[in-house]
């Protein structure tokens, strides 16, 4: 056997054990490990730590972050919210009952209360309701404490950290020739914005997009290599490409996150097609190029075209990120499979064998693609059209393999261990 046929044995056999030891989600020898870094030989392809590695820690906690980027993931991504006095903070979602003790915080039990965030009821505490300073007394927990049991002995360990903070951080991360990337995502901006109030009923009227590059050019972050801006919604993007950044002086990719194309709806036009906006000055020509203009029936669906496609990289767009089910469609399982032996069928769907092509359409028009969100639990994984199980580490080969440039990934010691496979398999491929 040659050296490298060796090296890549040797390689697969490792992987194989880190994939699985992922899977079951044990213990600190997997996730403690050391990546191994080609950081010049990558061709391009990202990891993306999905919330930092949430799979082992509380997410959007510093301690995720600083996790993800030690495993070897080449961006950190914080969803960002406000706080009542207008700094971004990294949290899921603005409603922060789930991943927050703010419920056994008797202080602020009288700021309970019920909103509607894009077009859903939710009955908790909202981070606008909050000063940076409260927000601070708060301790992060598990979001998914029946998924991943073995998280939730970190609960009230870790603040909630500023997006300024998760900045910081990557900037100290940042050794040699490695530079961390960070991947902000703006969450609700039309509500932020525009709809959205206060406990007391006054408007928030915050946006979020101005307060991120506002926070970008205040520390000193602002190489293009090292930042991509996602949003699920249309415009703030283009708000940020034609007016926030050039304002700021920054010139910075931006991705469109697509939120699944069978149903759902840009919560911006939803907003503002029901408000009577001027749709020509805030889209621009992308109305054009939809089929049957912009409506109230303009769902996720209608950005899956060709034209589409173009029209947003020749506009605001440097990539699009889909939700994975949609690139590869699956199919219900009945009954569930227990693919790991741990005696709980867990996994419940099949890949059709069907790729969507707005990946095709969207390489064709030079956007990058980086689908959402891969997760090694057993919940979280799919069979292949031929009925093998797979891994996440499989899936994330996979992904690979039909061109994507990057995923979104809770462990990111698998999706590093995937580029490598990747990689390392076509390298002995073109070296024979």
């Amino acid at each position: 056997m040659s050296l490298r046929c060796t090296k890549l044995a040797w390689t697969l056999g490792a992987v194989a054990l880190l994939a699985f030891g992922a899977a079951c989600a044990q213990g600190p020898a997997v996730t403690d490990r050391p990546a191994r870094h080609h950081d010049d030989d990558n061709h391009g392809l990202i990891v993306i730590g999905h919330r930092g590695a949430s799979g082992y820690r509380p997410e959007h906690t510093i301690e995720s972050y600083r996790l993800a980027i030690r495993q070897g993931a080449d961006f950190i991504e914080p969803d960002l919210v406000a706080t009542k006095d207008g700094v971004l903070v990294a949290r899921h979602e603005n409603e922060i009952s789930g991943t927050t003790d703010v419920a056994d915080h008797p202080e602020f039990a009288n700021r309970k209360t019920t909103k509607t965030i894009d077009g859903v009821a939710l009955t908790g505490w909202f981070t606008e309701d909050f000063t940076l300073a409260e927000i601070k007394t708060l301790r992060a927990k598990e979001r998914i404490p029946d998924v991943r049991p073995q998280n939730t002995r970190y609960d009230g360990l870790y603040q909630i950290p500023t997006f300024a903070e998760v900045i910081q951080l990557a900037k100290r991360e940042s050794r040699g020739n490695r530079k961390i990337g960070i991947y902000p995502e703006t969450k609700h901006p039309t509500y932020f914005a525009k709809e959205g109030r206060r406990i007391d009923g006054s408007p928030i009227a915050t946006s979020l997009g101005a307060k991120l590059a506002e926070t970008l050019v205040a520390q000193g972050f602002t190489d293009p290599k090292r930042i991509y801006i996602q949003s699920f919604e249309v415009e703030n993007l283009i708000e940020l490409k034609k007016k926030l950044m050039p304002m700021a002086g920054l010139s910075i990719p931006l991705v469109q996150l697509y939120d699944d194309i069978d149903g759902a709806k840009p919560y911006d036009i939803v907003y503002n097609v029901a408000h009577g906006a001027d749709l020509a000055a805030i889209y621009g020509g992308l109305a054009e190029k939809i089929e049957g203009g912009i409506g109230p029936d303009t769902g996720y669906g209608s950005f899956v075209t060709q034209p589409v496609l173009n029209w947003m990289k020749a506009n605001y767009a440097s990539g699009i990120g889909p939700w994975k089910v949609n690139l590869l469609p699956r199919i219900a399982l009945d009954p569930k499979v227990d693919a790991n032996g741990d005696g709980n069928a867990e996994l419940g769907t099949r890949n059709t064998g069907i790729v969507h092509p707005m990946l095709g359409r969207a390489l064709k028009a030079g956007l990058q693609v980086h689908p959402y969100t891969l997760r090694a639990e057993e919940s979280f994984l799919t069979q292949t059209p031929n009925g093998v199980s797979q891994t996440a580490l499989a899936e994330a080969v996979q992904l690979y393999s039909m061109g994507v440039q990057g995923f979104f990934i809770d462990q990111p010691d698998v999706g590093v261990a995937a580029r490598e496979i990747f990689l390392d398999l076509n390298r002995q491929a073109r070296d024979r």
